[in-house]
């Protein structure tokens, strides 16, 4: 490998160290709801996204509070010597996309068939620290 070579990929995975996602996939709930939830913390500091997941009602919300603390674990497991809270770790990126359908039919009257669309989706949350505080 070439000296500019590695510099790069050193530089990448030192970039790669300080970010951490997790995935969700054939989450079986329509994505038009997941994505009400995933706009809440969208941004947010980690100890407050968890906290908005918390005490939301939607069922979305448990999920995806499973998926942020599955996030967390892996930004730990990168970064064993830092704490979380020094980091001060924010959702950087939520998204969520559309996964396969299940199709069923339902029957309607006078002999005829409505179909049913059972939506699923797939989420995937990247978590980070904070640039503007080490800058």
């Amino acid at each position: 490998m070439g000296s500019r070579k590695k510099q790069m990929a050193d530089a990448i995975k030192e970039a790669k160290k300080h970010v951490a996602f997790a995935k969700l996939n054939n989450c079986p709930t329509s994505p038009r709801k997941m994505r009400l939830v995933a706009d809440l913390v969208r941004g947010e500091k980690v100890e407050h996204a968890l906290n908005i997941l918390k005490f939301n009602q939607k069922e979305a919300s448990g999920r995806l509070e499973k998926l942020l603390l599955s996030a967390i674990a892996n930004w730990q497991a990168k970064n064993e010597e830092a704490s979380i809270e020094e980091a001060e770790l924010i959702v950087k990126e939520i998204r969520v996309d559309g996964g396969s359908m299940l199709k069923r039919l339902r029957p309607a009257p006078q002999g005829r068939a409505h179909r049913i669309r059972k939506r699923s989706n797939h989420v995937t949350i990247v978590v980070g620290a904070n640039n503007n505080t080490q800058a």
